[in-house]
């Protein structure tokens, strides 16, 4: 008697019509980003794996004494060779590719977003539902049209951690350009700056650091999609772990899990390390 009445509406058909739709019409669109995507990805891949690793933790040792101090970038380097020791040096270099292609294509679509928003009220209006809807949905779902665009692979990885990960870093842009102080720009409008000068030269640069911020967040995002992404066929650390788990294998399960962990680690105190930076030139600029 108090059961749900016989009403059934077809969204999900809708949205399925509406992506093979998207599909039919620009098939080569999505060929073109699956080439790019692929490219770049074995690019930086084989360009992490060409280097000696003493020289790639050498790296890694220098930009955590630079960003934050010489006993940080030495722990830094221990965790790298760690990670070598458990034989996933090269499944931690797919891993750094993928997020690296990642993080630069949000930050390539997310930072232009996140101006627009701050100069305009009514584009802000209507993509911040969208940014929520991302936030929100549960990763998994991304995972269908990325297999649906383009098949198993490192690339359906990307596009899957991209939908996850760009709106920290709009959100940021366009709270960073907002809070900029509003004489410092009516300063530069009154000797003659474009709004693309005011742009440039005012509010970029004190907007920096917050945006920083925001690429910290966009990069620790894109990490923790590693394990899901993988489950579209995405290499890596994220790979071993699904593998764990396949098999139950605690020991492979620990150390693609602490290497993982690792990485989180090293990226979160460099990124935040160069916000730091930036900050701080901008304190001695003043």
């Amino acid at each position: 008697m108090w059961d749900f009445p016989e009403i059934r509406t077809n969204i999900g058909e809708y949205v399925n019509n509406f992506v093979k739709f998207l599909d039919r019409t620009f098939e080569g669109f999505f060929e073109f980003i699956f080439f790019v995507a692929s490219r770049t990805i074995n690019g930086i891949d084989d360009f992490l794996v060409f280097l000696p690793w003493w020289l790639f933790i050498i790296i890694i040792i220098l930009l955590g004494a630079y960003f934050k101090s010489a006993l940080a970038g030495i722990l830094y380097g221990i965790f790298v060779f760690l990670i070598g020791t458990f034989g996933l040096w090269e499944d931690m270099m797919t891993t750094i590719a993928i997020i690296v292609s990642a993080v630069l294509i949000c930050l390539i679509i997310g930072i232009p977003i996140g101006v627009w928003m701050a100069f305009s009220e009514r584009f802000s209006t209507i993509i911040r539902p969208l940014l929520d809807a991302m936030q929100t949905m549960p990763s998994f779902v991304y995972l269908i049209p990325a297999i649906f665009f383009f098949g198993l692979g490192n690339v359906s990885a990307i596009f899957a951690t991209l939908i996850y990960a760009l709106p920290p870093v709009i959100r940021l842009t366009e709270l960073a350009i907002r809070g900029v102080d509003k004489e410092v720009v009516e300063s530069a409008q009154s000797f003659g700056s474009s709004r693309w000068q005011t742009l440039r030269k005012v509010q970029l640069p004190q907007a920096l650091p917050t945006i920083m911020a925001g690429v910290n967040q966009t990069t620790m995002m894109a990490l923790a999609m590693v394990v899901i992404a993988s489950m579209v066929g995405a290499k890596g650390l994220g790979e071993q772990v699904l593998i764990s788990i396949n098999r139950i294998d605690i020991a492979l399960g620990f150390e693609a899990g602490i290497s993982i962990v690792f990485l989180a680690i090293i990226i979160d105190r460099i990124t935040n390390g160069v916000a730091d930076k930036f900050q701080k030139h901008r304190r001695v600029g003043k």
